[in-house]
């Protein structure tokens, strides 16, 4: 059996919050990796989204609309270090405005993420919980029965407490994604790498063929 590729990324940053390309640079480099979907991600709070999700949404359009692209681009948003109050309001203004995915940045260990945020996220309605650090087996069970996908990111530093929240999410029966968080091209897994990330996390081969699956169900 061939071993299985992770061929969809839902965390990705261009130069509209803190990437360094293009929109249709960072679909062209997902593409020519062979990947099938990309999020663009961009962060955003109160100050910003009202510009950033409407430019994702147009790039997105005119990548998929023309002829020959592969890739599907998807637009998304990340919501990143707002209050936990404010995160269920700016998840459904993100929709309202073209979302198509939308992130809350989760309480990481290596950023000074405000408590309460994973919990904020999982009940405001976001599709993926990112980076959720050391989250709760109360909370990852709430992301289970809300359907809430939990974060196995490449991300240096973030990816510090894979092994915790791949634990958490059996525990609990929540669904994870692998995602990338590139930021540059040198960020951007190849799907052979995306698999092993989820592999270093502990997932067997038969987790991570399911990972797909429900990383693919996403898109459609």
């Amino acid at each position: 059996m061939a071993p299985t590729l992770i061929r969809y990324d839902f965390h990705a940053h261009s130069l509209l919050s803190d990437g360094d390309l293009l929109p249709s640079e960072l679909a062209r480099r997902y593409s020519c990796k062979g990947y099938r979907a990309v999020a663009i991600a961009d962060h955003v709070d109160n100050s910003n989204m009202e510009t950033v999700v409407p430019a994702i949404v147009r790039s997105a359009e005119q990548w998929n609309a023309a002829p020959g692209t592969e890739l599907r681009l998807i637009p998304a948003a990340e919501i990143t270090h707002v209050p936990p109050s404010q995160i269920p309001s700016l998840i459904s203004k993100a929709r309202e405005l073209g979302a198509k995915i939308v992130l809350v940045h989760g309480e990481t260990l290596s950023e000074p993420v405000a408590p309460g945020t994973n919990r904020a996220g999982i009940e405001g309605g976001a599709n993926i919980l990112s980076h959720p650090g050391l989250i709760s087996e109360e909370d990852a069970q709430l992301a289970a029965t809300s359907g809430v996908l939990l974060e196995i990111t490449a991300r240096a530093g973030h990816c510090l407490t894979n092994a915790h929240v791949l634990l958490m999410a059996r525990r609990s029966g929540a669904d994870v994604v692998i995602d990338s968080d590139s930021h540059s091209p040198a960020d951007i897994p190849d799907p052979e790498l995306a698999a092993q990330i989820g592999l270093g996390a502990g997932m067997s081969p038969e987790e991570l063929a399911e990972v797909e699956r429900t990383m693919a169900r996403l898109t459609e």
